[in-house]
Parts: structure tokens; sequence; C-alpha cells
């Protein structure tokens, strides 16, 4: 989680007047963890601190507070959870957007800046790190969100539509979006998602990020070998192809046809998602973002969704 500029240009843009909501700190048991945020326009909201109402009051006053505001969720609110939240509400202008584009941490609050602040941006720029999102001294400290995981999904189809719903609200994501025209394209796509298209897919696989992960899921069998091949010529982070172990078995048997070794071969894996869920599009995707929501850190070299098959 971070300071989401993107989503905030987006709302600014859309909306106009744009309020922000972010979660400072936490005490108890309460719906969500620090750094959780809405939007909050005039006639709807994206994002969410939790639900209920909590969320129901900081919405209608989101235009009228600002800074830090704490809640006992029982005695305040009578929410069973028993905890307390802190709240962080600010009103999101071109200030706002410019101060979060020029640096990696953003930190503001009333009068001058505190000793306590000035004392962990300074040892994050020394270290390199990105501090947590905290509230310090009345002050709200927060890194600017960048996506840590490169995610490549060829193929627009029905899974890939799936997937992409799936997954594009997740800030830690950066998510490409490949086939093979604009026509095979939703008429609306996310705006965190970058699309590319190509008659010749696997041309593209050259130009991909060798740290990224992929997800191979096109209207033709052909292309995913393709795809498969091309991929394993230029290198990647992680491989995964939908379909079956007799498709994967045949697979295994061409590549080794075009010349790459078993070792090779088997950091592609098949078939992605979890098969006691299901084939059902909309499940092969909660299957799949499942696995990856529960990899800790980008660099997990083996993804539970890359697990491998039986032949």
């Amino acid at each position: 989680m971070g300071f989401d500029v993107e989503a905030m240009r987006t709302a600014v843009a859309r909306h106009g007047r744009v309020a922000r909501v972010v979660v400072a700190a936490v005490a108890g048991s309460v719906p969500r963890e620090v750094g959780a945020e809405m939007l909050v326009w005039d006639g709807g909201q994206s994002g969410t601190i939790g639900g209920g109402a909590l969320e129901f009051e900081a919405a209608r006053l989101a235009f009228t507070r600002a800074g830090a505001t704490r809640h006992a969720l029982g005695p305040e609110l009578g929410q069973c959870c028993g905890g307390a939240v802190t709240l962080w509400t600010e009103r999101v202008d071109a200030k706002t957007l410019t101060l979060a584009q020029e640096t990696d941490v953003v930190a503001r609050g009333p009068g001058d800046m505190p000793l306590s602040v000035r004392s962990v941006l300074d040892t994050a720029r020394a270290q390199g790190v990105r501090p947590a999102t905290a509230l310090i001294d009345g002050w709200m400290v927060e890194p600017v969100a960048q996506p840590s995981r490169k995610i490549w999904i060829w193929g627009a189809g029905h899974v890939g539509r799936a997937l992409v719903e799936v997954l594009h609200p997740l800030t830690t994501l950066a998510i490409t979006w490949l086939d093979t025209g604009p026509d095979r394209f939703p008429s609306r796509i996310p705006p965190e998602i970058t699309p590319l298209w190509a008659e010749d897919l696997p041309r593209l696989a050259a130009h991909a990020p060798q740290d990224a992960e992929h997800l191979i899921l096109t209207y033709s069998h052909e292309l995913d070998l393709a795809l498969c091949h091309a991929l394993l010529q230029n290198g990647f982070a992680e491989a995964g192809v939908i379909g079956s172990d007799t498709k994967w078995a045949r697979f295994r048997n061409r590549l080794r046809a075009l010349g790459h070794t078993d070792q090779a071969i088997t950091r592609i894996t098949c078939p992605i998602g979890q098969k006691h869920l299901g084939k059902h599009p909309q499940a092969i995707a909660i299957g799949v973002a499942s696995d990856i929501l529960s990899q800790a850190t980008t660099t997990t070299r083996e993804l539970p969704w890359m697990t491998s098959c039986s032949a």
C-alpha cells in the first residue's frame, strides 16, 4: 500500500473535487489495516477502509474533516470489532499530487515538521528504504505507492478479462495486458492496466523485462506454444500456461524439439490456477490471484500458481 498517485489523478480528472481517507493507526480489532484508503467525491467513492458504519461516516464527512480523527468503533459507531481507528482525511488537489510526484515519501501535517518525522525521512533516504505508513506526532507519513511486481497477461479472452478484473486494483502489481489486436480487448480497460497488441505476439516477448511474471492464456494453443518458446529464449522470472496436463505434455515434447533443455522447460508450468476451484474463468482467476497474493516478496522464485503438473 501507499500514496496512490495514479488513482488520485484519475479520480480528480473525472470528478473534480476529491477527498482521501486513509487508515492512519489502529488499536485492537479493526476492519482494515494501516494504509487502507478510499477516495470520495460528490456522489461516489472508490476503495474501502472497512465498510460499515465507520466508512459511511467517513465518506459522509470527508469534505468537512481534515487531518487525524480517532474513532472508537464500539462506543462511537456501534460496530462489534471493538477496536479503535485513527483516520487521516485530506482534500486531494493539484498541490497534493505534485507533492507525491516529486518524492518517494509524502509527509504532511500541521505546523512545522516535527524532528521525529524529519528523522524518519532522513533515515529512509540514507538507507534507501521506504518507511511504513504511520501517523507520527500528528503528521501523516506515507510511501508513494509503487508496483513491485511485473505481471504480463497474454490473452484478452474470458480468463484474461477475469484476471484483470481481480488483479487491477492491487497497487503492488504493474500489469501489462497483451493480445493480437485492439478489438480483442473490452471497450473499458482499467486505467492501471497497460494494454499492448501486435499481430505477432511472440515478437513482443523479446521486449518483456526479464523479471516479469507471465500468464499465458491466449485463444490459440499454437500461440501459447510460440510464446513459451519466445520467453524461454528471452528470459523471465516465472511463466505459467493455462491448460491441462495433456496439453503440457505435448508442449514439453515440442519445446524439446525446438532445442530447449528439460531444465529450462520445467521453469514454465501448467496448468495455472487451483484445480479444485474448477474451470470457470472467474474460478481460475480467483485461484491465480489468491496464490499471487500469498507471496510476501518479489524475489520468491517458485510461486504457488506455478506448481508443477503431472505428466
